[in-house]
């Protein structure tokens, strides 16, 4: 993704978010390999400064989906086990079974970013059918996902719709009070 660096950061630089204010752009920075708990995320200018350091440090991993030459949605998808002490994992994913067998490798699809115009058009689709083909060409056995039961709001559903993961073959492991967990066998 170090290649991909700038797209990244402009996209999310432009694109609006639920609440369409430049003070709440996430940058999807709490959902990371790296241990953030020291790091300042009060507004967009630290949280742009921390994934720009993430990202060629490799522990900000995604997918960017492309309309032409313009980055137009994210998805960020990332070792599960590399994640326990992410930000977001802790203030998210408390209810979440982190204990997989050894020889079990776990990708786990945190969060969708699509550009306003595009939604509706299958980009969310298409950028997780990409996550399930690589991770299945890179040995994971299994992709996991953690779709709200209930919508809420376009802010607090960024892992997507349960209906976007059954569509794409995965099927409902457990749930949580608040949460589906799915996964797709690779």
């Amino acid at each position: 993704m170090l290649e991909l660096a700038e797209e990244y950061l402009r996209f999310f630089d432009t694109t609006p978010h639920s609440t369409n204010q430049a003070e709440h752009r996430c940058y999807c920075v709490c959902w990371c390999a790296a241990n953030c708990e020291l790091e300042n995320f009060s507004n967009a200018e630290d949280r742009r400064m921390a994934v720009e350091r993430y990202v060629k440090e490799n522990q900000m991993k995604g997918y960017l989906a492309y309309w032409g030459n313009r980055a137009v949605g994210w998805c960020n998808a990332n070792t599960k086990s590399d994640c326990y002490e992410c930000r977001s994992w802790r203030m998210f994913m408390g209810e979440i079974n982190t204990e997989e067998p050894p020889e079990r490798k776990v990708k786990s699809v945190f969060c969708f970013a699509i550009a306003p115009e595009m939604r509706g058009k299958g980009i969310a689709r298409q950028l997780l059918e990409r996550v399930c083909e690589d991770a299945k060409a890179d040995g994971f056995d299994i992709v996991e996902a953690y779709p709200n039961k209930e919508f809420i709001n376009t802010e607090d559903d960024f892992m997507g719709p349960i209906q976007l993961y059954k569509r794409l073959g995965f099927s409902e492991c457990y749930e949580t009070e608040k949460k589906f967990v799915m996964r797709k066998e690779l």
